[in-house]
């Protein structure tokens, strides 16, 4: 006799998830958020929208690529979705939007409550770092096209920014100072390129390597650093006129995309030390110096633009909110990309 659970997906275990999880989805909830009883959509108040001029609505999706296959080796399932919240609203922030919320998807081979509350737990904890509500989402159950213990997570956010206000190239002048804000680490991009080193260099995830002081995998699984908050305060406070958020393509592919067609960002190598764990790649990996630069963020998690009179007090700003910055470099006449000295 044919049922669906023995084609492989257990309806129970999918609602013992839902259960698990409601407590920690309640941690990111804003006071726009409108409950629905019947559970099929996520609802926010929009009148929240009338106290702008003209407010546009801005929006974003991603993944957190081949990150969740070292998740999964390593067994640490509860960071993996703050990975998710930072690859989609650090995006939103880029052009000044505040992100309001979020809803995510997760596609796994077995439903593992547990793990599946541990997933979207950080994707909670990631959205009340950001400062929006996860509102909704869904988990699909596809045995037979993924193994029991194989996951993937997508995610959605939307935000909004008055239109005035709005943040990009257009703001940015000749004589702009650039500000490297620091990353926790490797975030969500790179990843194959990582496995590959692991794969040749026999490298174990248990390995507790000198440079690094703690195991492999818990330097690997170092979540990603939300920005979206401090990125907001920032252009609250002082003049700033773009970001750049650092992910696929390193510092000088995405700081590119935030450079009018007549300027370029001069930027200065020597101005930080990468983390170690760039290094720990790249020697046991014989990466290229300019394979590192177009695949990792080196350090640098987002670039913020700002008036060169802005530079001191936003360095100042941000570091009074725990994040480092620093001068990366600055704008000058150009024909429209980042570029090292």
């Amino acid at each position: 006799m044919s049922t669906y659970e023995a084609a492989g997906v257990d309806i129970e275990a999918g609602e013992r998830a839902v259960d698990l999880m409601k407590s920690k989805v309640a941690r990111s909830r804003r006071p726009e958020v409108v409950d629905d009883a019947s559970g099929f959509a996520g609802l926010f108040d929009a009148s929240a929208l009338l106290r702008y001029e003209r407010p546009l609505l801005a929006t974003s999706t991603d993944g957190v690529g081949t990150k969740v296959m070292i998740a999964q080796r390593y067994g640490k399932h509860d960071t993996i979705g703050i990975d998710l919240v930072g690859m989609v609203l650090d995006d939103l922030v880029v052009c000044g939007a505040e992100p309001l919320f979020m809803t995510d998807y997760i596609a796994c081979g077995k439903v593992v409550p547990e793990r599946v509350a541990e997933i979207v737990g950080g994707v909670a904890e990631g959205c009340r770092l950001a400062g929006a509500a996860l509102v909704g989402g869904e988990t699909a159950e596809h045995p037979g096209a993924m193994g029991p213990d194989e996951y993937d997570l997508a995610g959605a956010g939307t935000g909004v920014v008055e239109a005035a206000a709005m943040l990009g190239p257009s703001r940015v002048v000749a004589g702009d100072v650039v500000l490297g804000l620091a990353s926790s680490g490797i975030h969500s991009n790179g990843y194959s390129l990582v496995r590959h080193v692991l794969r040749e260099a026999g490298l174990s995830l248990d390995a507790v390597l000198p440079e690094l002081g703690r195991p492999l995998g818990e330097e690997l699984l170092e979540p990603t650093r939300i920005y979206s908050l401090d990125c907001l305060e920032l252009a609250r406070t002082v003049d700033v006129h773009a970001y750049a958020h650092i992910t696929g393509g390193g510092v000088e592919g995405n700081l590119s995309r935030s450079l009018p067609g007549h300027l370029d960002a001069l930027l200065d190598r020597s101005s930080w030390t990468p983390p170690a764990v760039f290094g720990v790649l790249a020697g046991h990996g014989r990466i290229a110096q300019k394979d590192l630069d177009r695949t990792f963020n080196l350090g640098v998690g987002m670039a913020a633009i700002v008036a060169a009179d802005s530079a001191d007090e936003a360095v100042r700003v941000l570091g009074a909110r725990g994040l480092p910055a620093w001068v990366l470099g600055e704008v000058v006449a150009g024909e429209g990309r980042a570029r090292y000295r």
